[in-house]
């Protein structure tokens, strides 16, 4: 602690020390020949000594500039603009006066390079009309970052501790290289696997949708998009890395990645082994390693939730930001963009990923009812084994100017092997065993899924006036088997004990076909009509066969065993209008839904038929401020059908003390969600503020009814409550502080939600409350230190009708400290220290879970192509991992086993076939010559 203090002293009188060196600014306007000022012109100022960047500035929408907090005694400005000459002098500090006025600077539009020499300096930060770019060499890495480095660096870009990227306060959801897609747009197998040192330009901006593209006509909708731009030098040969390590209790690490770029192909490699719980997959991955979505509603302790399916109703609060059990990983990608001919191209990827995933748990949990308390204990362990195949495969095809043509595919493969055992218990607020059991159930199988799209898109000559068809095609087959062991001992009434023994079969089938049409028609005025129609049909096969071991012999138990078929048909014709003006643009629309749902009970000899018919109305409005700052409001409707298996009343006893039956009555939930969103960011200040508000409504929405029987076994059905709702927003504020060479930011948010439930009958109402935020402070010197400081506080309170007094209130924290020393330009150390808080005011549960992470590396060889590094994880040895929650009528906190200490000791080596590659890259803004002319 002391140590601690007395670094603190001497790094806050340094900066008062700097703070008291007397500053100067300068100040101007920038126009072209015509007296009209240029916005978001680039003011670079470089030491005149060796020309490395000193800090720069971005024009306003008048042309003005104010560049302040200058200390250096003579500065280079260079002033630059898109399409017009560069603009440099001289400056020395003004003696009468802090500012330094140049007037209004007159820039010429670029017709021809002049002869002689040209210096030109390398601006961090350019505006091209609604794109952000950045230049890579303006912001130094170490040797061997890969992307996600070289992206927490870039103003306005954060990336947390899991890699998740959110650019001006929005997650980014693809990233491309050279514009074109990179494995199905994972963005984090972009930012993790490629070099930093092989981008030469990272452009930010908001992707409008493939059908506004197509059509030319604005539709509102954006997804946050990152393109990195490869040197020249990385588009000839090949580069890469790979890394090797092993450390104690045999930990190991092997991972690698190899690139080849050219201008009109890519081809890229990456693979990984590793038994260090490092991910090689995305949550797609992850989900089809659980075994589908609808593993979720059978097998384990059945979760309730308060709203339907696909609601994130519950609100999880493991702010851990790690993954919890032991997990050997194997995983290998290759991706290929190809063009074939300026009308052809090709996008394809392969990945595999094969997981074992091991879990120990122990789950405490007060189960809140009308009649009294009871309290849930259940320890359990998960062995987990999936092999993961998946196939992307995209072609485009320019049949002339005015007809085009896109087919996507998608295959997943997917093998799966679960073994779980479980001991729960079940007793009242005395601690008095009411009931108790054991049991196992093994599962194996697999699924494939397949899905093609065809688009056919035809633009007619008067411009805005298009029509596309759009045909797809998709198909899910799988096949389960599994066995389930029970003993169960029942206390309350004449004590019993319920022993099962079961093999289950269940083979799936699925097919999904249907259409969509779109018609654009200019209506004058920069108005626009455009007509949609779409169709889709699917069809669902569901053979369920359970047996129950009587002696030797199987028998079918026709109450848990289900043959069903169904056909979902949806029509849905629709038309919007919209609006193009040059600063906002606006989109109102209507469709119509009718679903029919045709489903068969062999077995029962039951049939279940329902017809829903439903208006959806729409409105999108963006408004645009200037490049940089825009107000967005989104206004929608939508359906969500019961799942095939909420609607079949079978029991699933894989919990045999917690079943689960579907109900046939189920009516679709009608949604309605709105969105208002702001964002604003200062080039030239490098000042963010971004806020986002939510509000869903939704009518009849599906939750969970439980029924509590004499022997206190539950049985949860899916049920219609009139509506429930949610409102959840948050702010992001951040800004440099120059003179520390830091950056500031800081992100309070909410939610709040109301819902209704069944609890034997008696309808409860829940409102759950969720209040906190993030801060975070970075500090930067040059390339030498960084330390960056955060916290993620979390405040969440449970309240319910029925009895107030069982009102939860728990806090969740999480506070961080990293910091990376380079020294001798050769020697890299690092540290990262999480402490984790759980806190419950209502059950007096506390817990906190240090962990500290320290390395240090070296680099070798010729233009340290070689890095030596020694890292120690985990090093307090907390091999646990907690969470709590509180939910419809609960509270729990549950502890899972984690990874402990270990130390790895690893080497990485840089590929590359061409000697630019292995060119040290200039730092901190350098300068390029150009020589024109003899």
């Amino acid at each position: 602690m002391k140590t601690t203090t007395t670094i603190l002293f001497f790094f806050f009188m340094s900066v008062n020390i700097l703070a008291q060196t007397q500053r100067w600014a300068i100040q101007g306007v920038i126009q072209d020949t015509q007296a009209k000022g240029l916005p978001s012109a680039t003011i670079t100022l470089l030491d005149p000594k060796d020309s490395t960047l000193v800090t720069f500035g971005v024009s306003n929408p008048q042309g003005g500039f104010e560049v302040k907090n200058l200390r250096e005694d003579e500065l280079l400005v260079q002033i630059s603009f898109v399409g017009y000459r560069t603009f440099s002098q001289l400056v020395k500090k003004p003696t009468g006066s802090p500012i330094f006025q140049f007037g209004t600077i007159k820039l010429e539009e670029s017709t021809e390079e002049l002869e002689g020499v040209t210096v030109e300096a390398i601006a961090p930060v350019t505006i091209k009309k609604d794109t952000i770019e950045y230049n890579a060499a303006a912001f130094k890495t170490q040797p061997n970052a890969n992307v996600e480095d070289l992206l927490k660096r870039l103003p306005g870009v954060e990336v947390d501790s899991e890699g998740n990227i959110k650019a001006q306060g929005e997650t980014v959801r693809r990233i491309m290289v050279d514009g074109k897609e990179f494995f199905a747009n994972d963005p984090k197998l972009a930012s993790k696997n490629l070099l930093a040192e092989a981008i030469d330009k990272i452009q930010i901006y908001d992707r409008k949708s493939d059908q506004s593209q197509f059509t030319g006509i604005d539709d509102g909708q954006r997804e946050k998009t990152i393109n990195l731009q490869l040197k020249d030098s990385h588009k000839r040969g090949y580069f890469g890395n790979v890394t090797a390590g092993y450390g104690t209790d045999n930990r190991y690490a092997l991972k690698g990645n190899v690139n080849k770029f050219t201008e009109k192909s890519q081809l890229s490699l990456l693979g990984l082994s590793n038994n260090t719980n490092e991910q090689g997959f995305s949550i797609d991955d992850y989900i089809n390693f659980n075994g589908g979505i609808q593993s979720f509603s059978s097998g384990g302790m059945v979760r309730v939730v308060v709203g339907g399916p696909g609601a994130t109703s519950s609100i999880p609060l493991n702010t851990g930001q790690r993954m919890n059990g032991i997990m050997n990983s194997h995983a290998f990608g290759a991706n290929l963009n190809n063009e074939f001919s300026k009308k052809t191209k090709m996008t394809g990827s392969y990945f595999f990923n094969y997981l074992d995933h091991y879990i120990q748990q122990n789950s405490d949990r007060i189960n809140f009812f009308p009649q009294g308390n009871l309290n849930f204990n259940e320890q359990s362990r998960q062995d987990n084994v999936n092999a993961n195949h998946r196939a992307n495969l995209i072609v485009d095809h320019q049949i002339d100017s005015l007809n085009s043509f896109r087919s996507t595919t998608n295959l997943t493969y997917t093998q799966s092997d679960r073994a779980t055992n479980s001991i729960t218990r079940n007793s009242d607020s005395q601690d008095n065993t009411l009931n108790s059991g054991e049991r196992t159930n093994l599962n194996t199988g697999d699924n494939f899924q397949f899905n093609t799209d065809f688009l056919l898109r035809h633009r007619f000559k008067k411009p805005g006036r298009t029509i596309s068809a759009n045909f797809n095609l998709g198909a899910n087959q799988s096949d389960y088997e599994g066995s389930l062991y029970a003993e169960n001992q029942f206390f309350t009434g004449t004590p019993s004990t319920e022993i099962i023994r079961q093999q289950n079969f269940q083979d799936r089938d699925a097919l999904n076909y249907g259409t969509n049409l779109s018609y654009t028609q200019p209506i004058g005025g920069r108005k626009y009509l455009e007509l949609v129609y779409n169709f889709r049909q699917n069809h669902n096969r569901v053979n369920q066969e359970v047996y129950d071991w009587e002696e030797e012999n199987l028998v079918l138990n026709t109450d848990l065993s289900n043959k069903f078929n169904s056909i979902y048909t949806y029509h849905r014709p629709g038309a919007n209008l919209s609006w193009n003006r040059q600063n906002y643009n606006l989109v109102t629309g209507v469709a119509w839904q009718a679903t029919r749902l045709k489903g068969d009970l062999l077995l029962a000899d039951e049939r279940i038929q329902n017809r829903f018919e439903n208006f959806l109305p729409s409105l999108r409005f963006n408004y645009n401020f200037s490049n940089t700052r825009n107000l967005g409001f989104n206004y929608g409707t939508s359906v969500t059908e019961p799942t095939i298996e909420q609607l079949q009343p079978v029991v699933n006893n894989a919990d045999p003390l917690n079943l689960y039956v579907g109900n046939p009555e189920l009516k679709p939930a009608y949604l309605h969600n709105m969105r208002l969103n702001y964002n604003s960011f200062d080039m030239g200040k490098f000042i963010s503020f971004f806020a986002n508000a939510n509000v869903n409504y939704t009518k009849n929405a599906i939750v969970n009814s439980q029924t509590i029987d004499e022997n206190l076994v539950r049985t949860v059905m899916p049920v219609n409550v009139e509506d429930q709702w949610t409102a959840n927003g948050n702010v992001n504020f951040g800004f440099p502080i120059k003179p520390l060479n830091s950056n500031f930011s800081i992100g309070p948010n909410g939610v709040y939600q109301r819902g209704l439930n069944l609890i034997n009958g008696q309808e409860d109402e829940i409102k759950i409350s969720n209040f906190g935020g993030n801060i975070r402070y970075d500090y930067n010197w040059e390339e030498y230190l960084m330390i960056g400081l955060s916290a993620n506080l979390s405040r969440q309170r449970t309240g319910y009708s029925f009895n107030p007094q069982q009102n939860q209130l728990f806090f969740n924290q999480s506070y961080n400290a990293e910091a990376t020393v380079n020294l001798l330009k050769k020697y890299t150390i690092g540290g990262n220290f999480n402490y984790l808080v759980y806190r419950s005011e209502t059950t007096d549960f506390s817990e906190t879970i240090p962990l500290l992470n320290l390395s240090v590396s070296r680099f070798i060889l010729k233009n340290n192509k070689g890095e030596i590094k020694l890292s120690g994880q985990n090093l307090l040895n907390q091999n646990v991992g907690v969470s709590q929650r509180a939910d419809v009528n609960y509270v729990e906190q549950t502890v899972t086993n984690n990874l402990g200490r270990f130390v790895l000791l690893s080497f990485t080596y840089k590929l590359g076939s061409n000697p630019m590659n292995n060119m040290p890259r200039p730092g901190g803004g350098g300068m390029r010559m150009i020589r024109m002319g003899g």
